[in-house]
């Protein structure tokens, strides 16, 4: 006969399982998408509970799956099911064996192309969330063109994307505390009130943040006299795979997120740092896909719940769960979005190909005629084309006027020195005769 262990009662763990069914399916639905308080307390039809004892079930459940990350400041979280069934999925896609590789196109021009528009995408939104107002066609043509920034705006864009590349050529390095200051540095270059402040960790405690929704004082980040051990501890938290406890690389990549733009290390730019960190450590920990996912613009357009999903950690006990299954919905969404462009894109290619039996034009010559194909009358500049294929406008006119010497294009002149392009009068045929 085995020894038999201590009896030892837990009230917590039998009022669980004692809930009726109906009720447990209520709780764990309110857990998988981790609502708030605010939510919650509506959600009573059909229990006899009021809000508040509801909430307190609630609350109960979610310490039975706690799960303690940083105990400095308690934060800790509730793993849920739909977490874990969530990392499951991106585990399976973002190291690309699954849909995301038979999506990508075969040649390394065309996975190059798309990868410089992404980390753009990214640069461009993780700089608006923060103030920059150049659009996006202005922002992407500063890019390619590799111009100089003519405001702050547009040098923000530029710092951002210079950082991407710069921790995409890091990537597995160890992050130390100096590499953190150099990657704010390239972040911020050229775009603080104090220039000094680049790289540096902020000296003073005048630092709050603010609800953009209401301006109320939301969160007075940590004293500055901490700061350098938070750097100490954030470096090893970001290196180290032996935390005492398995935290899932994704959900450990949201935790670094969290961490900076709690503690707020800087006098600006936490914000930018605290994603680009997310972005390095996802690529450390082999999840490629990610270079090519526009995450940040997601967030930026869902910003009021990207600040909610800070607001209600902090207000409730600093438990990271509403953060973490804010940011799993992030993901999700970058990827099927990025699964919809490619699928987009790989139609494309499908009913360009058509076009390649013509003979002695490039593929990106037969996207071109495509679309006067499936467009019709319509007129386009060299620059129109730019953003499509990446390249300069000299090599887009190349593209079009070799068109045009082929007598499938026409080219008009718009006004002074500006050309612009039609189909030729003998469109029609030719291409028929090809098809």
């Amino acid at each position: 006969m085995i020894e038999q262990p201590p009896h030892t009662p837990d009230t917590i763990i039998r009022e669980q399982l004692s809930l009726p069914g109906e009720l447990l399916s209520k709780i764990n639905r309110i857990n998988d998408d981790y609502l708030y308080w605010s939510e919650v307390k509506y959600r009573t039809e059909g229990t006899n509970l009021s809000a508040h004892d509801l909430w307190q079930i609630v609350k109960k459940s979610r310490a039975m799956r706690d799960v303690v990350v940083w105990t400095n400041f308690g934060l800790h979280f509730s793993l849920t099911n739909k977490m874990q069934k969530m990392c499951h999925e991106f585990d399976l896609n973002f190291g690309g064996s699954r849909d995301a590789m038979k999506l990508f196109p075969q040649d390394k021009l065309n996975q190059e192309l798309y990868l410089i528009s992404s980390i753009m995408e990214e640069a461009i939104s993780s700089s608006q969330m923060e103030g920059a107002s150049t659009s996006r066609e202005v922002a992407k043509e500063m890019l390619k063109q590799k111009k100089e920034p003519r405001n702050r705006s547009e040098r923000m864009i530029q710092n951002n994307y210079q950082t991407i590349q710069f921790i995409s050529q890091h990537k597995r390095e160890p992050l130390t505390p100096q590499l953190l200051m150099q990657v704010h540095s390239l972040m911020t270059e050229g775009t603080l009130d104090n220039p000094d402040d680049a790289g540096q960790l902020r000296t003073h405690d005048r630092i709050v943040v603010g609800n953009s929704l209401t301006g109320e004082i939301v969160h007075h980040p940590p004293t500055c006299d901490s700061l350098n051990d938070f750097v100490v501890n954030l470096c090893s938290f970001f290196n180290s795979s032996e935390s005492g406890i398995f935290l899932h690389p994704i959900i450990k990549a949201f935790i670094i997120h969290f961490l900076v733009a709690y503690y707020h290390p800087f006098v600006d730019g936490n914000g930018r740092t605290a994603r680009a960190l997310f972005y390095w450590y996802m690529l450390k920990e082999d999840y490629w896909l990610v270079e090519y996912l526009s995450i940040s613009r997601i967030i930026y357009k869902s910003k009021a719940k990207y600040e909610k999903s800070f607001l209600y950690t902090e207000s409730d006990g600093n438990d990271l769960g509403y953060f973490i299954t804010y940011n799993l919905e992030v993901l999700e969404k970058a990827f099927e979005g990025l699964k919809k462009y490619l699928q987009t894109k790989q139609a494309e290619r499908k009913r360009a190909d058509r076009f390649m039996h013509i003979g002695g034009i490039s593929r990106q010559q037969s996207e071109i005629l495509r679309m006067y194909y499936d467009m019709g009358d319509i007129t386009l500049e060299a620059k129109d084309i730019v953003p499509k294929f990446g390249v300069s406008r000299y090599t887009a006119k190349t593209y079009l006027d070799g068109l045009v010497e082929k007598g499938l294009l026409s080219r008009i002149q718009l006004n002074g020195r500006t050309h612009a392009y039609v189909r030729s009068d003998n469109f029609d045929t030719l291409i028929s005769n090809k098809l």
